[in-house]
């Protein structure tokens, strides 16, 4: 029997894409917003396409303002993509 794939929603686009092939965004415990690379980290997780474009549509849908129950200003949507150049350039 095969082996089922955890399955994801993207906060930018909606589809669905396996967790592997997508980044997590975490909330941690003191409200701070950052991407967990490793997916493990404690803390509440939104999941975004490894793509800046996806990014982007999360922050004008407000998709992980939705996902984390919480106003998130321009600032950390600016430290994400910071963050986002590192993995893509890995």
């Amino acid at each position: 029997m095969a082996k089922k794939i955890p399955l994801r929603q993207c906060v930018g686009c909606g589809e669905m894409k396996g967790k592997k092939d997508m980044v997590r965004v975490l909330k941690t415990a003191e409200n701070q917003i950052c991407l967990d690379t490793t997916g493990k980290k404690n803390g509440r997780g939104a999941y975004i396409c490894r793509s800046r474009e996806c990014l982007q549509k999360a922050c004008r849908n407000k998709g992980l303002e939705r996902s984390f129950k919480m106003s998130i200003p321009n600032e950390v949507y600016d430290i994400l993509e910071e963050e986002f150049n590192h993995i893509e350039t890995e």
